[in-house]
């Protein structure tokens, strides 16, 4: 099953909610942190009670590599816990020139098998060119993020008047010529996403920033839904997997994620 056929069927079914396995050691409830593998254990009990109502699983490199082996470790076999049929995506944020690239690509996709990955195309169409050969992968490009940062260059304008953000949209819906591309969109900027859901056309979305960041879930699902459009996913990471420390946070987990999914659904 390719990653796009993957995830069309969970977006058929109204599952939108990506969850962001950005899974950190001192965060994880006490009563885990004693078991010979917490990272792990935490991991599946969160996949176990989160599978059924997820459209993906996003996992955040930077919480495994930090670990070193061990970590990568970790990373392997938490992909073994999700089930196949559920989206893959390689929080890795590649992009670099030539061979590089190239390695980069092999990686995310020959070794680790991920079904898609996050991108950042600073370097322009031959940095990113190795991962959109693969026809069969879903490749998130950034476009306009969530961050304080994104002041710096994204949102600078340039000489035709439109904002660097734009132009990078832009580009994205040039290069989706394997309908293997889709975007970054930062929740947190809904206006922004408003006045550019025309320019966004038939790409798949992909929406970090709803919860702790303050991104709002219904002006996000409000604005793809006034459009017609069905093709978006909402990561959702702290206010999820980090939503009680209790030895209960498995059922607690599972309540948020329905709710999340029916909130979705009403504003259909």
């Amino acid at each position: 099953m390719t990653a796009q056929q993957k995830l069309q069927q969970k977006l058929n079914q109204n599952l939108h909610i990506c969850v962001g396995l950005d899974t950190d050691f001192n965060k994880i409830p006490k009563h885990i942190k004693n078991n010979s593998s917490p990272i792990i254990e935490f991991n599946k009990i969160i996949i176990e009670n989160t599978y059924k109502d997820a459209a993906a699983y996003k996992i955040n490199f930077a919480f495994y590599e930090k670990d070193g082996s061990k970590g990568i470790d970790n990373l392997y076999k938490t992909l073994e816990l999700i089930p196949n049929d559920v989206l893959t995506i390689a929080d890795a944020k590649r992009g670099d020139i030539g061979n590089t690239s190239q390695m980069y690509a092999e990686s995310i996709y020959n070794h680790f098998h991920f079904d898609s990955v996050t991108l950042h195309p600073y370097m322009g169409f031959d940095s990113l060119n190795p991962f959109l050969d693969y026809e069969d992968k879903i490749n998130f490009i950034l476009a306009l993020t969530s961050n304080k940062g994104s002041e710096d260059f994204e949102k600078l304008k340039i000489s035709d008047g439109k904002f660097l953000y734009q132009k990078v949209i832009e580009k994205i819906v040039e290069w989706n010529k394997n309908q293997n591309c889709g975007l970054v969109f930062g929740a947190t900027n809904s206006s922004e996403l408003r006045d550019n859901i025309s320019l966004i056309k038939n790409l798949h979305v992909l929406l970090p920033g709803v919860g702790a960041q303050g991104g709002s879930m219904e002006d996000v699902v409000k604005i793809f839904k006034d459009n017609n459009s069905n093709s978006f996913l909402i990561n959702v990471s702290r206010s999820l997997i980090y939503a009680d420390s209790t030895v209960e946070f498995a059922s607690v987990t599972s309540k948020i994620i329905k709710d999340y999914n029916s909130l979705i659904k009403s504003l259909s």
